[in-house]
């Protein structure tokens, strides 16, 4: 006995038969019915709907049997679904397929089989209608057109049952919706302010600090600020505090970073919001801030601020009005903090893509397009600046003679080290083959160039091929305008690469 190859479209055949979720479902009179009627017409002690899953053949509805479930090596639907035409196998115990089969060899002893596909609208056999007779039994052309209708009927059936699953899932999502609607409308109004303030343009941290201020004020605190994490220790910035609180714990909030222990040191990795309703009971609390009159106190991460793990503090003192952190504060407290999670994660993303479009793929260097505008930014602010063009010589040579890949690692080498030797508030560029750039503070030509030199130097090393650098070096104070300064770095620099050219002839 062989089982049955797997058809073409095995993978998106299981897809689409997945799509109908029948598979391990309950008895239903609508298969009951169409499996009756198909012993009926066909005259058969025996009509089952099978489905044809991975591993197994899995029987939706059965006449005549129980359970019939088998593996799908010894399954005969799985020889059906291999073609749009109806399967007749018409004496089992001779078929070399099916000779050695144990529902030949043991019950229910099929002699006769016959199976037509069921094909979803996509075109995939995802299982048969199929008869059996344990006795010699002839089909008409009339008999296998039957099979087939009901076939057709049984997968119009599949598919009615699919198309009403997706409504009542549509229809559950939609009310889902409708209850998400109605309980963001509820606090619509701070969480606009919260997100206005976080597309405005500012720096992250100042967005976050004026969204945790307004956040604060609608919850009534007494304190609130945001904690940032750098490694193991973390800063406070304060958001909003109301008049007349103590000074005392001002002073305090500011010091947590310095003072051991504390409920806020042990909350870096905090996943979930903690609000604690007496702070004092809590076995970390601080003697201090309880001194101090802290009554209850909550913590809302935010997300990764500019370095670290943000958490907004927020702090009720003792005699408040409000003894506990209600429902509602809670649900503004957590969706404002999605907001402002969800905010500062699109603005890394798109910081990302922004760095991203602005490096080079081969180098890691900034690009021709960060080059662009770097040196527009500079040539709209008030510093000198010094700029360098430079070309790498020597690089077809060692293409051509060693390889694109050490070529390729001659430029890495070279823009590493060149990108050292920017130094502080300097940057390196590739802008494009073997063309290089430096924008600098304002310095001498000689110091740019011993530091091209340099970094010439460490490239050098890969190759036994005659390399070197040709650079146009040209200070701010020495044209007006960028192409001006840009064409007297070219017109420097390709007058350094003729020097070198006749020094080496």
């Amino acid at each position: 006995m062989t089982g049955a190859p797997l058809p073409a479209d095995e993978y998106r055949r299981l897809l689409d038969l997945a799509r109908y979720q029948i598979l391990d479902s309950g008895q239903d009179e609508t298969f009951d019915r169409i499996t009756r009627l198909a012993a009926r017409v066909l005259q058969v002690p025996v009509a089952v709907l099978n489905l044809v899953d991975q591993h197994r053949q899995w029987g939706k509805s059965a006449y005549g049997l129980g359970d019939t479930t088998a593996p799908r090596q010894d399954s005969f639907c799985a020889w059906t679904i291999l073609d749009d035409g109806p399967l007749v196998v018409e004496d089992a115990p001779r078929d070399p397929r099916f000779r050695q089969n144990p529902m030949v060899t043991g019950a229910p002893h099929i002699r006769m089989y016959a199976g037509a596909p069921l094909i979803s609208p996509a075109g995939h056999r995802i299982g048969t209608l199929c008869v059996t007779d344990d006795k010699p039994h002839p089909l008409s052309a009339e008999d296998l057109q039957a099979l087939q209708d009901l076939a057709a009927i049984a997968m119009n059936e599949l598919e009615l049952r699919r198309q009403q699953l997706d409504a009542q899932h549509d229809a559950q999502a939609q009310r889902q919706q409708v209850a998400e609607l109605r309980r963001t409308l509820e606090q619509a109004r701070i969480l606009e302010g919260v997100s206005s303030l976080m597309d405005l343009e500012l720096e992250p941290e100042q967005a976050t600090l004026a969204a945790a201020s307004l956040i604060s004020e609608a919850i009534s605190a007494d304190y609130a600020a945001l904690m940032t994490w750098h490694g193991d220790t973390f800063t406070v910035q304060a958001a909003h505090h109301q008049p007349g609180v103590p000074a005392a714990v001002l002073t305090l909030a500011q010091q947590l970073p310095q003072m051991m222990g504390g409920v806020t040191r042990s909350l870096r990795d905090l996943a979930r919001p903690l609000y604690l309703h007496d702070y004092a009971a809590h076995p970390q609390a601080l003697p201090e801030l309880v001194a101090a009159g802290v009554a209850q106190a909550a913590w809302i991460p935010l997300g990764e601020g500019g370095s670290g793990p943000t958490l907004l503090m927020a702090v009720r003192l003792q005699g408040h009005a409000v003894t506990d952190w209600r429902a509602g504060d809670r649900t503004l407290l957590e969706a404002a903090g999605r907001t402002i999670r969800h905010a500062l994660q699109r603005r890394a993303a798109l910081q990302q893509i922004h760095d991203q479009a602005r490096e080079d793929a081969l180098t890691g260097l900034l690009n021709r397009r960060a080059f662009d505008e770097d040196l527009d930014t500079r040539e709209r602010g008030s510093e000198p600046f010094t700029l360098a063009v430079i070309d790498l010589d020597g690089l077809k040579v060692v293409n051509d003679t060693e390889g694109h890949a050490q070529g390729d690692r001659l430029l890495q080498v070279f823009a590493a080290a060149l990108a050292a030797q920017a130094g502080e508030g300097g940057a390196a560029y590739r802008l494009g083959g073997d063309e290089f750039a430096l924008l600098l503070p304002d310095q001498g030509e000689a110091e740019v160039l011993a530091r091209i030199d340099v970094a010439m130097g460490a490239a050098a090393q890969l190759t036994t091929q005659r390399t070197g650098a040709s650079a146009g070096v040209v200070r701010w104070a020495e044209e007006a305008h960028a192409p001006a300064r840009l064409a007297l770095a070219d017109q420097r620099m390709y007058a350094a690469k003729r020097r070198r050219r006749a020094s080496v002839a």
